[in-house]
C-alpha cells in the first residue's frame, strides 16, 4: 500500500452475457479499492482486431488508489476471473466477458513482465480514446506530454466508425468504497 493515493485511468469492455450489467458490477467490485470513482459514458464499439465477435459495451473510469501498479494488477484481474473471464480458453482479442486494463497509473511510465503504463495500445484505440477523454479532455500521455485529443485526431474513421454513446453512467459512489 501507498501512503498518497494515485490517479488511475482503467477501461473495461465486455461483449458477452448481459453486457452492461457486467460493466456495472465490475464497476461496483472496483468501488472497494478506488476512491472518487467517475465513469464515461457506455459506448457500444465495433471489435477491432478479430472482427467476427459480438459487439463490445466499454466504459473508462476513473479513480484514486493507494494499491501499488502490481497489486491493483491483481485485483483487477481477480474481478474478471471471478465474473467469468477465463483465460484459458480465450482467443487473444477475441470475446470476453469482462475485461480490465489499466491504462494509466498517475503519469508513472511502468514496464514489468505483467504490466506496461501507459498501456501500450491505447492510443490505437478509438473506444479507449473517446471515453477516455469524455472524463479528461485536455489529458496528456505521460511519455510524449503529447494530448491524447492528438492521438484520437489521429485515428480518421477509426476514430468514430462504430462508436456512439450508449447509455448515460450514472454511478454513485456507495458503502463499499476504500
Amino acid at each position: 500500500m501507498l501512503s498518497d493515493p494515485f490517479s488511475v485511468y482503467l477501461s473495461l469492455g465486455s461483449n458477452l452475457g448481459h453486457r452492461e450489467t457486467l460493466l456495472r458490477a465490475a464497476v461496483t467490485r472496483l468501488a472497494v479499492f478506488l476512491d472518487h470513482i467517475r465513469v464515461s459514458s457506455i459506448y457500444e464499439t465495433q471489435p477491432l482486431y478479430v472482427t467476427d465477435q459480438p459487439l463490445f459495451l466499454n466504459i473508462v473510469l476513473h479513480g484514486y488508489t493507494r494499491l501499488t501498479p502490481g497489486k491493483l494488477l491483481k485485483r483487477t484481474r481477480g474481478i474478471e476471473d471471478a465474473m467469468g473471464r477465463d483465460r484459458t480458453a480465450a482467443v487473444a482479442k477475441g470475446p470476453r466477458v469482462l475485461d480490465i486494463d489499466i491504462l494509466l497509473y498517475g503519469d508513472r511510465i511502468i514496464r514489468e513482465p505483467d504490466l506496461i503504463v501507459p498501456h501500450p495500445g491505447m492510443t490505437e484505440r478509438s473506444f479507449v480514446l473517446t471515453p477516455l477523454l469524455e472524463l479528461e479532455p485536455d489529458l496528456r500521455d505521460p511519455r510524449t506530454k503529447l494530448p491524447f485529443a492528438r492521438d484520437l485526431a489521429a485515428l480518421g474513421a477509426q476514430g468514430a466508425q462504430g462508436i456512439y454513446t450508449y447509455a448515460s453512467w450514472e454511478y454513485t459512489e456507495q458503502a463499499g468504497q476504500g
